[in-house]
């Protein structure tokens, strides 16, 4: 940070904060426990390594990631932020899964209430059906002489077959 106070990093490794600082943008002096658990969990050569490797555009997403694997590392030493990503997702999954019985709930408790309706349907299609089935409609049986007398309609055709 040159003239102002050093940055996190310089200060907690008790160094002079240069202009040209590497962490000075990314670990203000103000938010000093940002980097003390970055440094605990990777240590600064290593951070100031992965920063140097970085385009600059990309380096304030690469520290809050490192912020937020360390913050989880410490939290959880074995698993870090994997352990927590585990524990949503699985999460997730039971929530699916109470949604899936809740939609089966659902449905079961229409079909309970539809029958009616369903009954009534069929009803309309039975009289829709003796309106329309008159002698012009009817099947001409194909052979006399067969022993099955098999009617031609396609309809009834579908059936023979399967």
């Amino acid at each position: 940070m040159g003239g102002n106070s050093p940055c996190a990093s310089c200060k907690l490794l008790r160094r002079r904060c240069t202009k040209d600082c590497i962490f000075a943008p990314y670990f203000p002096s103000d938010d000093p426990h940002k980097f003390a658990i970055v440094h605990k969990i990777f240590g600064a050569s290593n951070v100031s390594k992965m920063l140097q490797e970085l385009p600059v555009h990309q380096r304030a997403d690469a520290v809050g990631s490192l912020v937020y694997e360390a913050t989880a590392r410490m939290r959880d030493p074995v698993y870090g932020c994997v352990g927590a990503i585990s524990y949503l997702q699985n999460q997730v999954s039971q929530l699916q899964m109470q949604l899936a019985v809740a939609q089966t709930e659902i449905l079961c408790i229409q079909m309970q209430q539809e029958p009616p309706l369903a009954e009534q349907k069929m009803e309309a299609d039975d009289k829709s059906f003796v309106i329309n089935n008159n002698l012009t409609d009817m099947p001409q049986l194909l052979n006399y002489a067969s022993s099955s007398n098999v009617a031609q309609d396609p309809l009834k055709r579908e059936f023979l077959w399967t």
